[in-house]
């Protein structure tokens, strides 16, 4: 696992500064990949909406609230690098909460950025690595439980929109039922074998429920912008499903897989397609706008790290992993 956790690495160096001809042609290659995915993607999307809808909803939408949405999100990804942070803390890596909150940024600039799919999360490993020395596999298995906690999250609230939806056919205690074992489990393993990273595990997933709530927010503001007067759950489930989808690096940013899925699955809930295709296609403008914050570390470095001591604040928590 170790010579993985590297590799995460030393990909995300390449991609940020290739060294050979064969380095940059794969980058080229694995983008126009992404792009082809994503074409194809919204090709079929659009074979089964006509993008006129679209326009139509574009402008027909409260831009107040669609700025409120935006609000949502940024506060949202705060909450996000506010997690990912426990997480460091827990393997005795005490960063300055502002730097964290700049590098998260950068991070997210990143994911659209680079052309692989490594992401902001690989590129938050190698600048650590890099920058402070931290083991890789302490900092690989921070950001793996930083994400996992997200999944669980995403599963809380995934469990109690099943109730609200009638079309699901299934009884409540069997999600319910389901989750709790799958948490009890998963903790379990956590604590066993990897208990340095349970030492804020509460804190960090109560902000990863925090997370997903106000992201959650964000599509019930986009709704609202299109004095939207139904039931919100079918649309809120399928932003759940849609963005496990998305972590899967085959498309740009996510960007035409989330518009399929909620395409399907406006064949399964009763949901406007129109509404449907709109509002993932929003919410990856809005995420976009969000990124864009981390431009400004690109442009001018020096100030990552601005303020900061000459070196970070490690204690050498025992390595269980």
């Amino acid at each position: 696992m170790t010579n993985i956790q590297q590799a995460i690495v030393n990909e995300a160096e390449e991609e940020i500064k290739p060294k050979t001809r064969k380095q940059r042609l794969w980058n080229v290659v694995k983008t126009i990949l992404k792009v082809a995915v994503t074409t194809a993607l919204l090709v079929w999307v659009f074979s089964k909406v006509p993008i006129h809808l679209l326009k139509y909803r574009l402008l027909r939408a409260n831009y107040w609230w669609m700025f409120a949405a935006l609000v949502c999100y940024f506060f949202s990804m705060i909450v996000s690098s506010w997690r990912l942070l426990s997480f460091f803390r827990s393997i005795g890596l005490k960063l300055n909460w502002k730097y964290n909150l700049r590098l998260y940024f950068l991070g997210l600039f990143y994911n659209f950025l680079l052309p692989g799919g490594i992401g902001g999360d690989g590129y938050k490993m190698y600048l650590l690595n890099k920058t402070y020395k931290i083991p890789v596999k302490k900092l690989f298995w921070a950001v793996m439980f930083d994400r996992l906690s997200g999944l669980w999250a995403i599963g809380l609230i995934t469990v109690a929109l099943i109730f609200l939806i009638p079309q699901i056919d299934v009884h409540i205690g069997i999600p319910l039922g389901i989750f709790v074992a799958g948490s009890a489990v998963y903790y379990f393993v956590a604590y066993k074998f990897f208990r340095d990273y349970t030492r804020n595990f509460f804190e960090a997933h109560s902000k990863a429920l925090l997370l997903q709530s106000l992201q959650l927010m964000a599509i019930v503001c986009v709704l609202l912008g299109q004095d939207f007067s139904g039931k919100f759950s079918p649309y809120l489930l399928s932003f759940l499903i849609s963005a496990l989808a998305a972590i899967i690096p085959i498309t740009a940013g996510g960007a035409g897989a989330r518009e399929a899925i909620f395409t399907k699955l406006s064949d399964v809930f009763p949901m406007d397609k129109g509404l449907a295709v709109f509002l993932p296609s929003s919410i990856y403008v809005i995420s976009l706008i969000v990124a864009l914050f981390g431009i400004y570390y690109v442009i001018r470095p020096s100030r990552l790290q601005e303020g900061l001591p000459a070196e970070a604040e490690i204690n050498n928590a025992p390595d269980n992993v």
